[in-house]
């Protein structure tokens, strides 16, 4: 094995101020595009009445991003290996605030409902490669578990900030402010991408682009997003007959992958216990968060008679505390006491944030019946989720790192739309059900959502139960 004696390149502080300032730049990219996901749930209303869509043809201001989203994320992320990271994240970006621009100016259902389309495309472009980006610029694990946590708190502050901005902006200026806000963003965060990313060469379009396999694994990502997001819109048959069209796709692709001399997928990347691992506890961890943060908006909207401004200051501290644990503690106490540990730790207190949830009286207190539980998701989600994200990118190689990352995000997309459809549905089936045996409106609601936080509460011990049998570290 060759050795060197050369000693190891020093990190000058130009360049230790041209990493941290490419970090802000991939935030902001990120967080226009999280922010984008869920600041449409509170002007909904709004843009219902004032462009005339239907009840059922609403739903899809949401899931024609949600689908292109979810469906890309692992095709771009490899097209960013082959291409180079910065390209793609730099043409998500273009893409994304364009569309933004449509979004603001349209004056029908279809004009926006493809709007969102395409900001589903820029989005997936821009978010699948980040993560890749971030390891490549802090290989030290020290700087790495700050920068994830300093990416992390701005993933998860972007979610929870979505519910404020999209009630304060409907509010103030009108629903198309919730995408034109995103023109002043987009173009300042792809000046300052093109300006201070370093540009990579990536490893060839020869390399790797299986586009037979691609057209599958694309076809099948969208056909599960859309199966998940529209599940309560359709009877049993058609859901079912869907999901196994999907998983026909997926196995084609599966089979393809194996066959092929340069798959799009390469395989080897499951046998990594660790990578597989993380991503299949990320699905019931953002299932259960997702589900929480949508109830919940609910519950404190219907139950507890909030508006659509003080919901959004009602779910305000989340994020804040999100985001002051991440930068504050995260990555000090993953050094510490190590990512598995942290994880661990994370989910106990997701658990007990939800157990305290699945109370929801009805005439419940926003001060004892909502903050404490708040809280304590949010502490558990921003310990959770730095480690569980430093766990699956240890497990993919340099060569795979932009696959890894649109791999961690595409579960993410998955869990967040699987929990929110199976966590609505339930609530909303439970609250039939009660009103059918004549109990009051009121009730009947606050019924529903406790079954629905308690179910959340049965996700997060499955994803604890998951981590501590497989991410246990080996013994060496």
């Amino acid at each position: 094995m060759p050795t060197t004696t050369e000693p190891p390149a020093r990190v000058t502080p130009s360049r230790t101020y041209s990493r941290w300032a490419s970090l802000v730049v991939l935030c902001a990219g990120t967080l226009m595009t999280i922010l984008d996901g869920n600041i449409v749930t509170v002007a909904m209303p709004a843009i219902q009445s004032d462009l005339g869509f239907s009840g059922p043809g609403l739903a899809w201001v949401v899931n024609a991003y949600l689908i292109p989203f979810g469906g890309l994320l692992l095709l771009v992320g490899r097209l960013g290996d082959l291409a180079g990271r910065k390209r793609m994240f730099t043409a998500g970006l273009a893409v994304f605030t364009a569309a933004s621009l449509l979004a603001g100016v349209a004056t029908g259902p279809g004009l926006l409902i493809a709007a969102r389309a395409a900001q589903g495309v820029g989005g997936a472009m821009a978010s699948a490669v980040v993560l890749g980006m971030l390891v490549a610029l802090f290989p030290e694990p020290t700087e790495q578990a700050r920068a994830i946590a300093v990416f992390s708190a701005v993933g998860a502050a972007g979610g929870a900030l979505g519910t404020f901005l999209g009630g304060a902006l409907t509010e103030a200026l009108g629903w198309h402010w919730i995408f034109l806000i995103n023109l002043p963003i987009g173009v300042t965060a792809w000046l300052a991408a093109v300006r201070i990313l370093t540009p990579e060469r990536g490893l060839g379009a020869g390399r790797g682009a299986d586009y037979p396999g691609a057209a599958l694994v694309t076809g099948a990502l969208m056909l599960t997003v859309y199966v998940i997001v529209g599940a309560g819109d359709r009877g049993l048959t058609g859901t079912l007959s869907l999901a196994a069209l999907a998983l026909v796709l997926f196995g084609a692709f599966v089979l393809r992958q194996a066959r092929a001399a340069r798959p799009l997928l390469r395989l080897r990347l499951f046998r990594s216990r660790v990578l597989t691992g993380a991503n299949a506890v990320q699905v019931l961890m953002i299932a259960t968060m997702y589900g929480f943060q949508f109830i919940g908006a609910l519950y404190v909207q219907r139950v507890l008679g909030f508006g659509e401004l003080a919901t959004g200051f009602a779910f305000l501290p989340a994020p804040v505390a999100i985001g002051l644990l991440m930068l504050g503690l995260s990555a000090r106490t993953i050094g510490r006491f190590g990512p598995y540990r942290v994880l661990l730790g994370g989910l106990v207190l997701i658990i007990a944030g939800m157990a305290l949830l699945s109370r929801a009286p009805v005439d419940g207190r926003y001060a004892t019946d909502v903050l404490p539980p708040l809280l304590l998701l949010a502490a558990g989600f921003a310990a959770a989720m730095p480690a569980l994200t430093g766990l699956a990118m240890s497990g993919a190689r340099a060569e795979d790192a932009g696959l890894a990352s649109g791999l961690f995000n595409t579960t993410q997309v998955v869990g967040g739309s699987l929990g929110l459809a199976a966590l609505t549905t339930l609530a909303a089936t439970r609250t039939d059900t009660v009103l059918a045996r004549g109990t009051a409106l009121l009730p009947a609601t606050a019924d529903g959502y406790r079954l629905a936080f308690k179910v959340a509460a049965g996700i997060a011990v499955a994803a604890l139960v998951l981590a501590g049998a497989v991410l246990r570290p080996r013994s060496r």
